[in-house]
């Protein structure tokens, strides 16, 4: 075809919904940070409508790319059950083996034996159906009484409707009003502003393979009054466009070439031949609904006569909120990064010394006796990540920690450093004479520091271990997972997409806990996500640079409770 005569790899407005070809507009970042925030919520219901095209499922598939590891996804995509065989599709989607012509009451069972395995063994359920609008009341009722299963803490499964505007009027019936209840998240995906038309096709041109410009300004203008902004019309109507600049051996596409499809697209184009055929049938058929019409005039009228007080009331209009979206890009740290000032920026520590009793109980810090050599230290600390760590294999730990999906961070600083990063730290030690050594810190509470040994656990006063440190220390932190794609998925765009996804996600959970007021939380979700970093960095005393580096992104793990070992409280953190 044309893929080759404009240097295409691949078709670039293909109407299948694949997620490297997803633009970010404003209000697709926002659909997509609706959607991970919630699936980090407690249960219950997520709702993103949308008119039909623009692109609900590609933000579902797109979602379903980059969700957490711990999540398990059930997708349903034909709708159209009843309850029973919505059950069964589940248990088929989530792997449950089922009897056939299980009830109800059976199934159900089933699938809450598997949600409470799964909880127990640190897993998240959630069951996205998309077309969600053709679900009937019964279903929907169904769908409710399955978000009742849950324990002490939480709800045992997440539900995501993808689904047309009238899905909202569909919830809103009183019959509904328990299930409307439990939306904890709903988002309406409006078509693209004018503005955009232009960065989409850019965008997916790109990913084809395409640099430079082959639309006109004109064209742009055109394509939008075509389409509406709605992006599966834009794909329709320029991949036609490309087709019939192609026949004409053009490289650009103009105006008049974007109206000609436009006009195959909306079924405009058949020839005089046909058309002059279709008129004779056409005729008649216009004929008889017009004496149709004319018949139930009659009727109609003869009915409202006889029947006094009849009347009728028009409908009343639903408004649709739109919000304004995400926007921006986070530059990404690479491992080796420094992070300057940790000392200066770490919030003071409230340091109270334990008793004197206390510290009499506690033994001294013996150098180098229980040092170790850095290799041993790197052992130590990894097996307090849950990994196995062999120096001999892996000789450059750092090396190691980024196939894990963490990053080491070298750092020099206080005690308050240490304890506001918060992670186990290995700590570099040395005497009077010079001699270095290494001590893994793995609790530190009060006067009290826990050592990790190759013996076993130590604890000894920070008091006398203090004079053996300089400051200087290495701790390991979770990396985000948009940094631990390859290089191919970022030429293709998917790492930029996770990049957002992750940290707009993120940043609406930290707004609604630290805003101080709702307008103010409102405020914060429609800013850019380097004005997000800015104030959150603000809210917690960090560098404000607007940029998610190694010590925004500790912060953020250690707000949102992340579970990783802690220092402060020796443990792993839920």
């Amino acid at each position: 075809m044309y893929y080759d005569f404009f240097g295409f790899r691949e078709p670039p407005f293909s109407i299948a919904p694949d997620p490297r070809y997803l633009y970010l507009s404003e209000r697709h970042k926002e659909a997509l940070a609706h959607l991970m925030y919630g699936v980090q919520g407690q249960g219950g219901f997520i709702v993103i409508t949308g008119e039909v095209g623009t692109g609900k499922t590609t933000v579902s598939r797109c979602f379903i790319e980059n969700v957490p590891d711990h999540v398990d996804i059930a997708l349903i995509l034909n709708p159209r059950l009843s309850a029973r065989e919505l059950l069964s599709s589940i248990c088929d989607e989530l792997e449950i083996a089922h009897p056939v012509g299980s009830t109800i009451k059976e199934l159900v069972g089933l699938i809450n034996d598997d949600l409470l395995k799964a909880h127990a063994a640190g897993r998240h359920k959630v069951l996205m159906i998309d077309e969600a609008q053709n679900l009937s009341a019964e279903v929907l009722e169904q769908l409710r009484l399955l978000t009742n299963l849950e324990t002490a803490e939480k709800k045992l499964l997440q539900i995501v409707l993808l689904g047309q505007p009238e899905l909202q009027e569909i919830l809103a019936l009183p019959e509904l009003r328990q299930l409307n209840q439990r939306v904890t998240a709903r988002y309406h995906l409006d078509a693209l502003g004018r503005a955009e038309i232009e960065a989409y096709l850019r965008y997916r041109l790109s990913v084809a393979g395409l640099r430079g410009e082959i639309f006109t300004g004109r064209a742009i203008r055109a394509l939008y009054r075509a389409s509406h902004g709605v992006p599966r019309l834009i794909n329709l109507i320029s991949d036609r466009a490309l087709l019939g600049a192609y026949a004409e051996g053009e490289h650009q596409i103009t105006a008049p070439h974007i109206r000609n499809a436009a006009r195959e697209v909306n079924g405009q184009g058949l020839s005089g031949r046909a058309r002059r055929s279709g008129r004779s049938h056409s005729l008649s058929h216009t004929l008889m609904v017009a004496a149709g019409l004319l018949m139930a005039v009659i009727m109609t009228t003869w009915l409202l006569m006889g029947i006094p007080g009849t009347g009728g009331t028009a409908p009343d209009a639903v408004a649709e909120d739109r919000g304004e979206g995400l926007t921006g890009t986070i530059e990404r740290v690479e491992p080796d990064e420094p992070v300057a000032g940790l000392s200066e920026q770490a919030p003071d520590a409230n340091l109270e010394i334990g008793s004197a009793t206390e510290q009499e109980s506690l033994p001294g810090f013996e150098f180098p006796e229980q040092a170790v050599s850095l290799p041993v230290a790197f052992r130590e600390l990894f097996e307090l990540w849950g990994m196995d760590y062999r120096a001999s294999e892996s000789p450059v730990a750092c090396e190691f920690a980024e196939g894990q999906g963490l990053r080491c961070l070298q750092n020099k600083g206080a005690r308050r450093s240490l304890e506001f990063l918060d992670r186990p730290a290995i700590l570099q030690l040395r005497n009077g004479q010079g001699d270095s050594h290494y001590a893994v810190l793995s609790g530190l509470q009060d006067n009290r520091a826990t050592l990790e040994l190759p013996s076993g656990r130590r604890e000894v006063t920070f008091s006398s271990l203090e004079p053996y440190w300089f400051g200087e220390f290495t701790v390991l932190w979770e990396a985000p997972s948009y940094t631990l794609g390859d290089a191919a998925d970022s030429e293709q765009g998917n790492d930029r997409v996770s990049e957002q996804i992750w940290m707009g996600s993120r940043i609406m959970e930290l707004a609604s806990r630290y805003a101080g007021s709702r307008q103010e939380e409102s405020r914060v979700n429609r800013m850019s996500i380097e004005e997000q970093v800015r104030w959150y960095q603000r809210q917690r005393g960090l560098t404000v640079d607007g940029i998610a580096g190694a010590m925004t992104i500790i912060q953020m793990n250690n707000d949102l409770g992340t579970a990783v070992p802690r220092l402060t409280s020796g443990r792993m953190v839920n």
